[in-house]
């Protein structure tokens, strides 16, 4: 057995025999996660910090205090006044995403190259962006109007449909998203609707613009009305030459049209486009996608089983902001049920090992891309790869769907390696002996503490420190010498421990 097997096996082994719940952690067979987050910080910053970013860095924690959480919110909230010059610097490692569809088809002749570049690239931009919020919201909004990818159909179009869509309305209004989102080439291709036409209209976009994209399952439509939502939808296709948008009026439904209390004579196929966007937008304003929305953006940031109230009012905000995203994240983060809500989220697979890579104090390779495609890698044999969820609905949001051994595992090993720079041994940052302060700390429970604040941003409970101490086989109060294996050779194993422990999984 392998020390960092042999090594879990106790820590589990240790904190179980003793009664605390950090065998099951947020992962395995957990009650709640607050019921395994009962030690989390309540420190605000702290708080804000794991909803709203990828996890801690080394400096990020003193950003937000010297801001306040209030002011750096605001700044969060408008990403374009944050230089993110660096992150820039890195994305240009990946030419391909600047390019055109017009371009990738003429260079790439139906290669994956530029999905599979996409996806590192998102990992990148998670993991060291300074304009963090935005891509959480990316993330968002990329799994609510989720394509795949990679998508065989959408090899030329998927980078353009994040750089055209998803960023650029990320922290926008979702009515502006939603129409660039339904007359996108990569949307049309993977909901079928570029093949609908009024003698044989595809179902499968104007159900889905329902069920998922707005006014949600129990938005109140009837069968019939999707029905007619698909014919409303009919000759928004592309060209299958160039593969871009294309409206096509002689496949155009036309007559009059009513879903939901929308209606339209929809008497020209000429004006099918016009009535189409009419349709989205309408959608985007309704009352139950308000609904829909604010639940979704409750579930990721407070808690699994938001209340009614929450959902409520954040809705009203919605619809009185005209769609506006921006108010409804001010009002979520300012309100009483975020602030109580500490424990009450897990990372799924992606945030914990973008988390990890950050409060390593890990950065991109020096030249090339092959952390980051390492990352990228890692992350897909997680389950849990950017943008790769197959189904139209998007990853799932509760813990309860995450709740796995093999999952459980799978994050441990990925502590380990990146920990330990096995894999990948590209990404640049300061040696793991750095992680501990400069003059060592006297006694091992000092040892533990220190790594818990600089990689957790906060002390163990005694009942978690004590299991780690116990794992590697030291005392509280023992002396620790430099020459000790567990501050030179075996330190990364000390690391990945911590990292194992709950509170690592909780944001």
């Amino acid at each position: 057995m392998t020390t960092s097997r042999l090594t879990r096996r106790r820590l589990f082994g240790v904190a179980a025999a003793g009664g605390v719940a950090v065998a099951a952690g947020p992962f395995v067979g957990a009650a709640s996660p607050a019921a395994a987050g009962t030690s989390l910080s309540s420190d605000p910053v702290l708080h804000l910090i794991r909803r709203a970013t990828y996890g801690i860095t080394p400096g990020l924690v003193r950003e937000v205090t010297t801001l306040t959480w209030p002011r750096w919110l605001e700044r969060q909230l408008k990403p374009n006044g944050i230089s993110d010059s660096l992150c820039d610097h890195h994305l240009a490692r990946f030419p391909l995403l600047a390019q055109s569809s017009a371009q990738i088809r003429a260079t790439q002749d139906g290669s994956w190259q530029t999905m599979q570049d996409l996806g590192a690239a998102t990992v990148m931009r998670a993991a060291w962006s300074k304009r963090q919020l935005h891509e959480v919201m990316v993330e968002f909004w990329s799994n609510h109007l989720n394509v795949t990818c990679p998508f065989g159909d959408a090899w030329d179009s998927r980078h353009r449909y994040d750089a055209d869509v998803i960023r650029p309305h990320a922290l926008g209004r979702f009515s502006d998203m939603l129409v660039a989102s339904a007359l996108h080439p990569a949307m049309l291709r993977f909901l079928n609707n570029d093949v609908s036409r009024k003698q044989s209209p595809n179902e499968n976009f104007g159900r889905e613009l329902l069920e998922l994209h707005t006014v949600g399952v129990g938005g109140g439509y009837t069968e019939a009305e999707m029905r007619t939502s698909a014919l409303v939808m009919t000759g928004c296709s592309i060209d299958h030459d160039t593969r871009e948008f294309l409206y096509r009026p002689t496949w155009h439904h036309t007559g009059p049209v009513r879903v939901l209390g929308w209606s339209s004579a929809n008497a020209d196929a000429a004006g099918g486009l016009a009535v189409a966007q009419s349709y989205l937008r309408y959608l985007a304003m309704h009352p139950q996608t308000a609904r829909h929305l604010a639940r979704k953006l409750a579930i990721r940031f407070v808690s699994d089983a938001p209340s009614d109230a929450l959902v409520t009012a954040l809705a009203q905000t919605y619809l009185a902001a005209g769609s506006d995203v921006r108010p409804v994240l001010r009002q979520l983060f300012h309100s009483a049920e975020f602030n109580a809500s500490i424990g009450q989220k897990v990372r799924r697979p992606y945030e914990d090992l973008i988390a990890t890579v950050r409060t390593l104090g890990l950065g991109p390779d020096a030249t090339g891309t092959k952390g980051s495609r390492a990352l990228y890698w890692i992350v897909g044999s997680m389950g849990q790869s950017p943008m790769g969820w197959t189904q139209p609905d998007g990853y799932p949001d509760v813990a309860n769907d995450w709740q796995s051994a093999s999952g459980t595992l799978g994050r441990w090993n990925a502590h380990q390696q990146i920990g330990a720079r096995w894999w990948p041994n590209t990404l640049t940052g300061p040696p793991i002996r750095t992680l501990l302060p400069a003059s060592l700390p006297a006694t091992w429970g000092a040892v533990v503490d220190a790594l818990a604040v600089r990689l957790l941003g906060q002390k163990l409970a005694a009942a978690d420190r004590a299991a780690v101490l116990t794992c590697i086989e030291r005392s509280a109060t023992g002396s620790v010498r430099a020459n000790d294996e567990w501050v030179r050779w075996r330190l990364s194993y000390l690391v990945a421990l911590i990292l194992d422990l709950p509170l690592h999984g909780l944001r």
